[in-house]
This record gives C-alpha cells, structure tokens and sequence, in this order.
C-alpha cells in the first residue's frame, strides 16, 4: 500500500501577540460580566454606579496596554469608590472590600502592566492596588464593627495583595525570559546573516581565484602570442600583422577589465581598480573594433549630447549593452550586416542592435545568458529590453533606458518601432 505523502506543517493562524490580545479581551469580558451582578445582588451597589464603576475597573487592563499611567489613575479610582457604595446588611456576608471579581481584576492588571511596561510601573500598580483598598474600613467603619466582619475584611485583604504581588514577580519573571528570548533570537538571526555573507565573500573570492588562475592567464598568454608573432613568424605581410596587433590590443583590454572585475569581486584586498567605465563615448570605438575585425557595422547616434550627463550606471549599461549584442551579432550572424542606432533625448536613451539575415547558415553555439544579462541591466534602472526575429530573416535587440526620474517613454514616442519580445532568453538570432 503506497504511502501517503506527509503535509508540511501549516502555519499557525495567529501568533503569539494575537493570541495574547484575545485572552486578554476574553478575560475581561468575563469579569466584567461576573463583576456586575455579583456587586449588585450581594453587596447591594446600585446597578448604574456598578455598570460604571465595574466598566472603570475591568477595563484597566486594556487601558493599561497603550496608557499605563492613565489605567493606574483609572484603577486607583475605582478601587477606591467601589468598596465604598455597598449595603452593609447584604455586603456583611460577602468578601469585601474586594470582591471575588474584583480580586481577579486586580491581579490581571498588576500582570499586564508588569509584562508590558517594565516592573517600575507594575510596582505602582501593586502598591497603590493594595494601599488604597486599605481606606475602606477607615471610611466605612460600619463594615468592621464586629470581631467576625473585620477579620474577614483582614483576610480578604491580605489574601488579595499576596496574590497581587505573586503576579507581580511571576510577570516580571516571565518578561525577563521573554526578553531574553528576544535577544537570543536576534543574536541568531545576526550570527546568520553575517554567515551569509562570508559564504559570500567565499564565493566571489573563489570566483575571482577561479578567473585569475584560469581565464586571465588564457588571455595573457594570448596576448604574448599575438605581440610576439611579428618576430616569431617570418613573412607576415603588413596586414597579418595589423591583425595580430589588433588581437593583442584587444587582450590588453580584456586584462585590465579582468583586473578590475578581480578588484570588485576580492572585496577584502580594498584595492579595486576605480579606473572609468566606458560609456556611450566609447561605443564609436568599440564598433571599430568590430569593424577590425571583418564585421561590417554602421553607426548612427542622435542627440548623445543630451545624454552626455547621464549617470555612470545608464552610460555603463548602455556601453554593455551594445556589446553584448555586439558580439551575439558576430557570433550568430556571421556575414551580416549590422547596424547600431543610440538615439537620446531628455527623457529616454534608446538603442537598437540589428544585424540581416546571415549570409550562410550559422554554426550552432550553446545558448548563454547574454540576453538575460542585458534585460537584467535595462530593468534595474527602470528600462526595458526587447529581443526578437525580424521579417527579413534577421535579429534585433532594442532598449530603452530612462534618462528622467519617474519617466520610461516607450519606443513608439519616436518612431522606433519595437520587435516582438523573445520568448526566451536564448542568444540565436
């Protein structure tokens, strides 16, 4: 017989402080409800003074919760006008002055206002609880004329301030552990996350090692090569070596951009290249080197200068992005025709990325993550990123980063009509 799945656990649907509050209410509820006809039948208060005084008194605890100093003057009063309003032919055989409802009225506001509001105040709670219920029998003689009622008076309250007081010392017990708890819990969230982020600075350190060791000595030792095919190879011709020294150009720039890459990810060494980053004054040479490189690639960009002031992070992705479709462009299309098109005004800077349909079909390469990255770029400064076939067999990549706070104009504000989004990030024009 197959097994059944187990169900993860749910979560609870109140918690602790919810929980609390209706206890609380609910408590009150309660006493009140008791309070009222107990005062009234057996001790002879009249039912108005009893609805009012006993609402007084019951609902200090809940006044206490935001105004503790106004539940106390609250508290007080009622504790001292209640005893007082009773019929001694009917209170006599009652406990008096504190009534059973009462009684519990006054150990549950000593709690809350201890638990809530730090033992100071629950003190002056206690004390002025027990202190003025001890005027009653001065003011109502007639309630300890006999041995009998004022021993029961005695005993009534005694029993009342012992209770009061444990209360007092089993709250501040417990909010003592509630705030250790506290602590705790907050020392276990911080002693996670800095855990976190060492594993981090593990991660971006072995990461960099990882490229250091591995990719930036590939690229020296290409760039070596390249600058020294001049002398190893006999009869390079002018344009070969052109080639090789634009090939060892190419890897110079490549390490100084691994360096500082390097420098960002080894957060400890502090040392991080601050050399600029290249931004839309550099896209004209970057397409030369592409144009270099056999690519036949036009340029056009329109109102740049409005886009000279942009922030470092719009002109970096803006940069990045014309690279990376670039370099998707040479590398899926090869053959084709590409053109590049910046486009900027106060409120936008636009750029589309088109190659033609490739001369010849292309060689398959694995799909990476240059479309996400370049999407990722767009939409962490409020743009947006489009990539997709066109009708001649083609590919275009168009972005549109904003240029004004608040303002993502879209690319039909100017005529730029926008190709239909890719369906997934895959790098195959």
């Amino acid at each position: 017989m197959a097994r059944r799945r187990a169900r993860p656990p749910r979560a609870p649907r109140m918690n602790r402080r919810t929980t609390a509050l209706a206890a609380l209410y609910a408590a009150v509820v309660v006493l009140y409800a008791l309070l009222v006809p107990l005062q009234t039948v057996l001790s002879g208060t009249p039912l108005p003074l009893t609805f009012l005084v006993g609402a007084a008194l019951c609902g200090a605890p809940l006044v206490a919760l935001a105004r503790p100093r106004t539940a106390i003057a609250l508290f007080t009063a009622a504790t001292f006008t209640l005893p007082l309003l009773v019929v001694p032919a009917q209170a006599i055989q009652s406990p008096w002055p504190w009534s059973v409802p009462a009684l519990l009225t006054f150990v549950l506001f000593v709690g809350v206002v201890t638990f809530v509001h730090g033992p100071r105040l629950g003190a002056v709670a206690l004390v002025l609880g027990a202190l003025t219920s001890l005027t009653a029998p001065l003011l109502r003689a007639d309630m300890v004329a006999s041995d009998a009622s004022a021993g029961s008076a005695t005993a009534d309250l005694i029993v009342t301030s012992s209770l009061a007081a444990a209360m007092y010392l089993i709250a501040v017990l417990v909010a003592g552990r509630v705030r250790v708890a506290q602590e705790l819990t907050r020392e276990r969230e911080h002693s996670a996350l800095e855990e976190s982020r060492r594993a981090l600075v593990e991660e971006r350190t072995r990461i960099a090692r990882e490229l250091h060791d591995v990719v930036a000595h590939s690229m020296s030792v290409i760039q070596v090569q390249a600058s020294t095919a001049r002398y190893r190879i006999p009869g390079l011709d002018d344009t070969a070596t052109a080639e090789f020294e634009d090939i060892a150009a190419t890897a110079r720039t490549s390490l100084t951009e691994m360096r500082r890459m390097l420098g960002v990810l080894r957060t400890e060494d502090q040392h991080a290249e601050l050399a600029p980053q290249q931004g839309l004054d550099d896209v004209p040479a970057l397409v030369d080197s592409i144009r270099r490189a056999g690519v036949e690639v036009g340029l056009v960009m329109e109102g740049t200068d409005a886009a000279s002031g942009a922030e470092p992070t719009v002109q970096i992705a803006a940069f990045r992005i014309v690279q990376e479709a670039l370099s998707n462009a040479v590398r899926h299309a090869p053959g084709a025709r590409v053109t590049v098109r910046v486009h900027a005004d106060p409120a936008a800077l636009r750029l589309v990325v088109q190659n033609a349909a490739p001369p010849r079909p292309p060689e398959a390469h694995p799909g990476g993550y240059g479309l996400r990255g370049m999407r990722e770029r767009a939409e962490i400064l409020g743009g947006s990123l489009s990539a997709g076939p066109t009708d001649d067999g083609g590919w275009r990549v168009e972005a549109t980063l904003p240029l004004a706070n608040g303002s993502t104009p879209t690319t039909a504000d100017h005529g730029m009509t926008a190709a239909p989004p890719a369906a997934a990030d895959e790098e195959t024009p």
